[in-house]
């Protein structure tokens, strides 16, 4: 994990799941099972709120050509939870196709500018990750 990521994860959980800059209020701790370790990864991403519990997540690995590491890792591992503010909550990750993923991309790049930015500088298509909840009792606080 880079120096950034750590400092990024220490300030959201040390503002209870607040963080400034431009990841206000759109910023969320994914937590992955190694697709090939089979460890514990924990990844700060911007998301989007959806419909009801369920958030969108984007491979955009700031544009590379190659699928960041934390999408391997729950297309092998689809259960993993997200940190948003101070809940934690079990999720199941799925990948949107078709309608659905040009409805919630084209919504994040007018919401941020950097990810229309993203677009323009890989061939791939960039994957939308929707992360719905699972229905598991007893949400826990890591705070």
């Amino acid at each position: 994990m880079s120096d950034y990521n750590r400092r990024l994860i220490a300030e959201f959980r040390s503002n209870g799941g607040k963080v400034g800059g431009p990841f206000e209020g759109a910023l969320l701790l994914l937590h992955t099972t190694g697709a090939r370790t089979g460890e514990a990864r924990v990844t700060p991403l911007m998301y989007q709120a959806l419909d009801g519990e369920a958030v969108a997540v984007f491979a955009s690995n700031n544009g590379a050509d190659t699928n960041p590491a934390w999408y391997h890792n729950l297309r092998a591992h689809p259960d993993v939870e997200v940190e948003i503010g101070t809940e934690v909550r079990p999720m199941r990750a799925r990948i949107a196709v078709g309608e659905e993923r040009h409805r919630i991309w084209e919504r994040q790049k007018e919401e941020r500018a950097a990810f229309a930015e993203y677009e323009t500088m890989t061939e791939r298509e960039i994957p939308v990750v929707v992360l719905e909840p699972r229905n598991l009792p007893n949400n826990t606080n890591r705070n």
